[in-house]
């Protein structure tokens, strides 16, 4: 496997799995405005009721280190009773590579 470029390396996946609600967007895209965190790009569905979401997001300006930013969107979770995992992208990629 290559090894990651600069950017990968800024980067990371957040999923979001759990039951459907308004506010959800929202709530995980301002807790990532708030700490400078850039949403590349997203992607959502509602299946059955079930809402999940993808983010590819830009770590390289945030205010805080990626183990704080995981344990807001931990927090976050908990707030909107929702699931919500962060990985580094090149763990992401290197886990799910086909």
């Amino acid at each position: 496997m290559p090894a990651p470029t600069d950017h990968a390396t800024n980067r990371a996946v957040i999923s979001v799995l759990g039951s459907d609600r308004s506010g959800i967007v929202a709530a995980v895209a301002g807790a990532l405005a708030e700490h400078n965190a850039n949403i590349l790009d997203i992607s959502q569905t509602i299946l059955q009721g079930i809402f999940t979401m993808t983010m590819l997001v830009d770590l390289e300006d945030a205010n805080v280190s990626f183990s704080e930013l995981q344990a807001r969107l931990d927090e976050l979770a908990q707030t909107l009773d929702v699931q919500i995992t962060l990985q580094r992208e090149e763990v992401f990629r290197y886990m799910y590579r086909l």
